[in-house]
């Protein structure tokens, strides 16, 4: 619910020409109690007015000379095409109120001035406005936490997938290379039985900053689960760039961490996938990378593998 303080609390823009008119409705509304009241007699300069500030309710005049209240919703149309168009018309004229809607306006208010009914719309229509930006709000976190791993807050599988589709799409298209790094981290059951799940949790969000840190910018970090994360290297030049960069994670991961109040070490086995040797769609890919992680554990740990060309031979 939204409660009567962030009903006051919400950013009014008045819009009329009428200087007599933009004085009366702001009398009323800081008489009722609004606190963000702003107002301009100039219709050229709403949409640059919103796309700044973003009222929560714009009331505008529909007749105003140069520029009337219907052209300038045109243009507050293209400011909110995915969003709630926070309108709510003045107009003296009855046949314009139908239009008014079907242009995007949420509401009207005629005028001469019912000043108890411009207060109850305007009140209905905050409290519609403000439950919409609510809701947009949570939807765009549940899409965030649908997208990210909870822990760590990295892309998760899903966004991971997508990710490395569009990388390698990137690579097919201009011909150029690209390489999946899968990750794991050598005896992180002991951290967790040792030190307790809330020193894991710890030792890995601090390996994902790590992680984030040792790649480039374009590059994707993500966390598969556990201790299992995949790195998606966007374009790069050739197979030494990949081992200067997977050299870099390694080293970056086994530097020393405080936990605890203590020292704890850890290192990482790294699995690479290149594209297109090792693989030219995303499962292939991944899945040659986890056989290289599966050698470069087998190995002795604490290294890289990458993976064993087509023909067989080890790389």
């Amino acid at each position: 619910m939204i409660s009567e303080q962030e009903i006051l609390n919400a950013s009014i823009l008045i819009v009329d020409d009428q200087e007599s008119n933009v004085l009366l409705l702001g009398q009323m509304l800081r008489k009722a109690g609004y606190r963000c009241i702003a107002s301009t007699m100039d219709p050229y300069a709403v949409c640059e007015l919103h796309h700044k500030n973003r009222y929560d309710l714009i009331l505008l005049d529909l007749k105003m000379p140069g520029m009337d209240g219907f052209q300038v919703m045109e243009g507050l149309t293209k400011i909110e095409m995915d969003s709630y168009l926070p309108v709510l018309v003045i107009t003296a004229q009855p046949d314009h109120k139908l239009r008014a809607l079907t242009a995007g306006a949420k509401d009207f208010v005629s005028k001469p001035f019912d000043l108890v009914e411009v207060k109850t719309r305007i009140h209905n229509m905050l409290e519609v406005r403000l439950l919409y930006a609510k809701l947009e709000n949570s939807n765009k976190v549940l899409k965030s936490l649908a997208l990210h791993d909870e822990l760590t807050g990295l892309p998760n599988r899903r966004l991971l997938m997508d990710r490395l589709s569009f990388s390698i799409a990137h690579a097919r298209r201009n011909k150029c290379t690209m390489a999946v790094l899968f990750l794991d981290l050598d005896g992180f059951k002991q951290i967790n039985d040792t030190l307790g799940h809330d020193a894991g949790d710890t030792l890995l969000t601090m390996v994902a900053a790590r992680l984030v840190a040792a790649v480039r910018q374009e590059d994707t970090v993500a966390r598969l689960g556990g201790d299992e994360f995949v790195i998606a290297l966007w374009e790069i030049s050739d197979a030494d760039d990949v081992v200067k960069l997977v050299s870099k994670v390694v080293q970056a991961v086994s530097q020393p961490y405080s936990i605890q109040g203590g020292s704890v070490s850890m290192t990482v086995s790294v699995g690479v996938g290149i594209y297109p040797t090792h693989g030219e769609e995303v499962e292939t890919l991944m899945k040659n990378a986890d056989l290289a992680l599966y050698e470069a554990k087998r190995t002795g740990k604490n290294n890289y593998r990458i993976a064993a060309h087509p023909d067989g031979d080890g790389a």
